[in-house]
């Protein structure tokens, strides 16, 4: 049980690393956890031997990875002419988002042509995975975490080979192909553009946020979610019904398992003959294999598919389903294929809830049962027990990357499941059955009524006096320490695994003792906020760049607007730049000519022209912002400043500042 948990700690060592490994590193890395591999199965020291060989795969395997979707990562602004092969189609509400491959420009320096790229183009309707176009597009470098600490968005885009994102310039028009595409490319592109076209029937009959949320649970595109239903199910604690995993392919595989077997267990003839349990076994493990290909194969929807195929194998060979082992089991295949999972927010909260999951399942088990109660209490006490062991193992995850807490998830579970698994889900499955003979109409109606009932419901429940409670964002040290602890507890069954609660209580400590920035800088150097003596964050002008001063507020926990931050005591601004006079001085300047006056005065210099001073403790100018990607300053006895840059580490992923 603890080899995954290995796994994902070698993979994780990879990503911690503030200097990019050779390839020869990785390679030595797995051969080593091989030899391992054959010691553990000759050596009396088995399990010294076989952590030891899942930590160096692990390991290994994550930087064989990254050389394996390399790509080279734009790192200035250009408009570039370029034909590509569609590889993905996203519909948004304004057009669509194209993922492109086989990009050829000549923009791009000889050898630093991204192999991927990503682009918003208006229509696109028109087009299939797998058409060629040709643009014009406004390109750029993935866009770098908000500050250090943040979610870097810019490595998951890596992964993906993705190294330049951007829009393009008027409509994309299609070409002849460059060449016919292989036997694996048709195949992707034939699975890709069945997604396409199932995604536009949904919108065809349900149009709107509406159609988007029936897409995000047939096909897993979920471009057409407006922001006002996207915020009441995540304020109710059901942003888990939005994306595929263990409920809805428990809900396709599971109800196809019980219905064939039910139709065919009604006909004496057959039910008496045939092993109609295994046939029904064979058609949930088929369903549910055409569902996580239509799904986009995203990790939670994988990890459910191994642990509901884990079960159907069981039935198909008379054996029992270990439910812990098979959780190990999707784990492990997901952190062998694809390492980078580790860091990714719906992998971890997936495997916590579920973890969490079965342990207490296993626990309830092993209690004598006594005064056995009806089938309601059951499925009421079942989804109060789901909702709030899973909402407490997520809790952690959720903090960490989201910033807020739902507090009434047990009771948004509780209204809108049923609803999800007797009306939404069922007539999914029936548009999706209908949908070749084009009769999907009237079943995806009845969906979408099923999905206004639970809207309707988060709307409600997020309504409720303190549904929602923002939180500073923890420090990466908190996390790990909770997970730590909620795999000790989890895994182990003896009295020994309550020491699991010491890491958690040490990182929730951790969390409320961590520092909080008192300056942030972005890397344009006129969005400035400072902390001010009522502890929150103040921008010293109108932020230039409102992504990033709407990011700084909810990362420091704080619901105010952007323009309820401006302005803080004691700042003093005139044509040259402002100045914030409380001790220590911070001067916020917009022009060069403010540095000699305010280097004579201030601790803290900001300026968004170029130039340099001497004499403060931090200077930051135009040029050193944008190449550090954005400032963190803490004010101490000696002031200290941790730039974007610097906390990303010199990875493959992060442009060079030099190029």
């Amino acid at each position: 049980m603890w080899l995954p948990v290995a796994l994902g700690t070698g993979a994780a060592g990879y990503f911690a690393l503030p200097v990019e490994p050779g390839l020869a590193i990785g390679w030595l890395a797995v051969t080593a956890g091989l030899v391992a591999i054959a010691i553990a199965a000759l050596s009396p020291a088995r399990v010294i031997a076989s952590l030891l060989a899942a930590l160096l795969l692990g390991f290994g395997l994550a930087k064989l990875r990254e050389a394996s979707v390399a790509t080279p990562v734009l790192n200035q602004a250009i408009v570039a002419h370029l034909t590509a092969r569609i590889v993905s189609i996203e519909p948004r509400e304004r057009g669509a988002r194209l993922v492109l491959d086989e990009v050829r420009s000549g923009a791009f320096a000889p050898g630093q042509t991204p192999r991927r790229v990503r682009v918003m183009v208006p229509g696109g309707a028109e087009f299939r995975p797998g058409n060629w176009i040709s643009l014009t597009a406004g390109l750029d470098a993935p866009s770098a975490p908000v500050a250090p600490g943040a979610s870097d968005f810019g490595r998951w885009l890596y992964f993906n080979s993705i190294g330049a994102t951007g829009f393009s310039y008027g409509r994309a028009r299609a070409i002849a192909p460059a060449h016919e595409p292989g036997l694996w490319d048709g195949v992707s592109q034939g699975v890709e553009d069945l997604r396409v076209r199932m995604t536009a029937r949904i919108h065809a009959a349900l149009p709107g946020s509406m159609g988007g949320i029936a897409a995000s649970l047939i096909t897993g595109t979920r471009g057409s979610i407006s922001e006002e239903d996207d915020a009441a199910l995540r304020d109710a604690g059901l942003a888990h019904a939005l994306s595929i995993s263990g409920l809805h392919m428990a809900l396709v595989g599971g109800g196809i398992f019980w219905l064939l077997r039910a139709l065919l267990a009604a006909i004496p003839a057959v039910a008496l003959r045939y092993p109609i349990k295994k046939w029904a076994a064979v058609a949930a493990l088929l369903a549910s294999a055409f569902y996580l290909a239509i799904s986009g194969a995203a990790p939670p929807a994988v990890r459910a598919f191994v642990m509901l195929a884990t079960m159907m194998t069981a039935v198909l060979l008379d054996r029992p389903a270990l439910t812990m082992r098979s959780l190990a089991l999707a784990a492990a295949i997901l952190l062998l294929a694809r390492p980078e999972v580790v860091i990714d927010a719906g992998f971890q909260m997936s495997f916590a809830a579920v973890a969490a999951l079965l342990a207490v399942a296993e626990w309830e088990q092993s209690r004598e049962r006594q005064n056995p109660r009806g089938m309601l209490y059951r499925y009421v006490h079942g989804i109060l027990m789901t909702s709030l062991v899973a909402s407490l193992a997520t809790a952690p995850f959720t903090l960490f990357y989201f910033e807020r807490a739902a507090h009434y998830a047990v009771l948004g579970n509780l209204i809108a499941m049923p609803v999800m698994g007797f009306w939404i889900m069922p007539a999914a499955a029936l548009s999706v059955l209908l949908m070749p003979l084009g009769l999907e109409r009237l079943p995806l109606e009845l969906m979408g009524q099923g999905i206004g009932v639970m809207v309707d419901m988060g709307r409600w429940v997020s309504g409720l006096p303190g549904s929602v409670s923002l939180v500073s964002a923890m420090p990466l040290a908190t996390l790990i320490l909770m997970s730590l602890g909620g795999l000790w507890l989890a895994i182990w069954r003896r009295g020994w695994r309550w020491w699991g609660a010491a890491p958690m209580l040490a990182g929730v400590i951790l969390a409320f003792l961590a520092p909080r920035p008192d300056i942030l800088v972005a890397s344009d150097a006129v969005t400035i906020a400072v902390r001010g003596d009522d502890g929150l964050l103040h921008f010293v002008r109108k932020p230039r760049n409102n992504f990033v001063a709407r990011e700084w507020l909810k990362r420091d926990g704080d619901g105010r607007e952007v323009a309820e931050a401006i302005g803080i005591p004691g700042l003093r601004c005139d044509g040259l730049g402002c100045v914030v006079n409380r001790p220590p001085i911070i001067a916020a300047g917009l022009r060069p000519e403010a540095l000699s006056e305010d280097c004579a005065r201030a601790v803290v210099v900001i300026n968004a022209a170029q130039g340099l001073c001497k004499g403060p403790a931090v200077v930051i100018d135009q040029k050193k912002a944008a190449e550090g990607q954005g400032w963190s300053i803490n004010l101490l006895s000696l002031p200290s400043a941790s730039s974007v840059r610097e906390w990303r580490g010199q990875r493959p992923w992060v442009p060079n500042a030099d190029e």
